[in-house]
């Protein structure tokens, strides 16, 4: 009986969903800057992957997006993370646009010019869809529906043409006033 229980446990373990504590990174470490790690982690009675986990939080309080403001990375954390990579990079590209890399600038104006993804208005002389990119008039469920071909289309993996529209102007609208959103 305790067989079939332990093969019970190890199926029911293999068939759920697989949770991770924390993603894994490879570094590469000088050999002496290794060892007094490890000393450290001893002193602290912690594995060398906790500490190092532990020494990169403790840093982020030394690592300043704004200078000017004394606004640390760890006080922006809250605002800066998401579980969803979507959410996630919006928030980096309106917050920080100076830390988007080179892909991540292009698909950030993909999204940033795509009318599609934001709440806005009819407005000028032509009637033209206008918007302001800000965390409040992005439309997250759209972007999350289509955050694959926005990254696909920055990397010219998809052509740009596959990008959803959207009417650029009130005529395009077929005599509707309002965008319904």
């Amino acid at each position: 009986m305790n067989k079939l229980n332990t093969k019970d446990q190890d199926k029911r373990r293999s068939s759920g969903v697989k949770l991770l504590r924390s993603e894994i990174v490879t570094v590469r470490l000088d050999p002496k800057l290794r060892y007094f790690a490890e000393l450290a982690a001893r002193k602290q009675r912690r594995t060398l992957s906790s500490y190092i986990e532990w020494v990169i939080e403790k840093s982020l309080d030394g690592v300043f997006l704004n200078p000017g403001l004394d606004l640390s990375l760890h006080d922006e954390a809250e605002g800066l993370w998401d579980v969803d990579d979507a959410d996630k990079f919006v928030k980096l590209a309106l917050r920080h646009p100076e830390l988007l890399t080179h892909e991540e600038q292009v698909r950030w104006k993909l999204i940033r010019e795509n009318g599609y993804l934001w709440r806005g208005k009819y407005a000028g002389v032509d009637s033209e869809w206008t918007w302001t990119p800000t965390e409040q008039s992005i439309v997250y469920e759209r972007l999350r529906e289509h955050w694959e071909l926005f990254c696909k289309v920055a990397l010219q993996e998809a052509e740009k043409t596959e990008l959803p529209t959207w009417p650029v102007t009130k005529k395009e609208v077929d005599g509707e006033d309002e965008v319904p959103f």
